[in-house]
């Protein structure tokens, strides 16, 4: 391709980005969510100041090796983020570590889509593995479940474990209230619910590409900050800062408590990795 092809492509790119981007309301930021130094602690005293119990979560990277190996994402999901296969490891080994999954567990990957992680954590815990996404075909058919995550096809207290892989933060609207409800109606009593990354900002934010988001008129709430990222190519992602937390999230436990958890060394494993802060729900155990 010539030069001024490519620089006639990438013209026209600017253009229509900045068409889309005039159609989103404001308040809003021509740049991707950034953080200042010195958030994540000033996200933290935010957090505990609002009475959530927050634990700083070194990871042991000699242990997610060996959950890599054992794994075998490159032998046999060759084709799964390819681009950054570290940050997505690391995310399945985080959840697996901090539900402590074992063979009596009866878990659902929530918006799993084509996610390996329902076959790993079956071959390597154990676990009786269900994968649950919106794109699914509606109803419960064999180990996947067609839906919508906030209304899920299945009984109550159908299972002991769940876990979203930095799925969460794209539940559009007030699906993410209404997920965190479903959870409390879907986990036994002593299950958990795994959220890693729980992306955490010091203002509400929700991230977007507008070349995505506004063809499809996808509506934002008022009270966030809308951060415009010119080519990430994803219609919404989530940042909550911890009053939000608490309103769309904490205030929505029922019989349920919330534990944050800090991720303390994550580009110890890749450079790549991102993943800053994760959230274990757990189901209290009934009287």
């Amino acid at each position: 391709m010539s030069n001024e092809k490519t620089q006639s492509m990438k013209d026209d790119q600017e253009l229509e980005f900045e068409r889309c981007y005039a159609l989103v309301r404001d308040p809003k930021k021509k740049q991707a969510v950034a953080y200042r130094p010195g958030a994540e602690e000033r996200i933290v005293q935010r957090l505990l100041n609002l009475g959530f119990e927050v634990l700083d979560y070194a990871i042991n990277v000699e242990s997610y090796r060996q959950f890599l190996t054992a794994a075998r994402y490159t032998e046999e999901f060759s084709g799964y983020y390819p681009f950054n296969l570290p940050e997505k490891s690391l995310e399945h080994f985080i959840a697996a570590e901090l539900l402590q999954l074992n063979p009596t567990d009866i878990y659902i990957d929530i918006a799993s889509e084509h996610s390996p992680t329902p076959i790993i954590y079956h071959r390597l815990f154990g676990v009786e593995a269900y994968r649950q996404d919106l794109a699914y075909r509606p109803g419960l058919h064999g180990n996947t479940i067609g839906g919508d995550a906030a209304g899920m096809p299945i009984s109550d207290g159908f299972a002991t474990k769940m876990a979203l892989h930095c799925s969460f933060e794209h539940f559009e609207g007030d699906s993410d209230i209404g997920f965190i409800r479903e959870a409390g109606r879907v986990l036994k009593p002593g299950g958990s619910l795994c959220i890693t990354p729980l992306y955490l900002f010091e203002e509400y934010a929700i991230q977007t590409d507008p070349v995505v988001s506004a063809p499809a008129g996808l509506i934002f709430e008022q009270d966030a900050t809308v951060y415009c990222a010119q080519g990430w190519n994803n219609r919404h992602g989530r940042f909550y800062d911890p009053e939000h937390l608490v309103t769309r999230a904490a205030n929505n436990l029922v019989n349920m408590k919330a534990h944050i958890y800090r991720i303390t060394n994550a580009q110890q494993v890749h450079e790549s990795c991102y993943a800053r802060f994760a959230m274990l729900i757990k189901k209290l155990e009934a009287n």
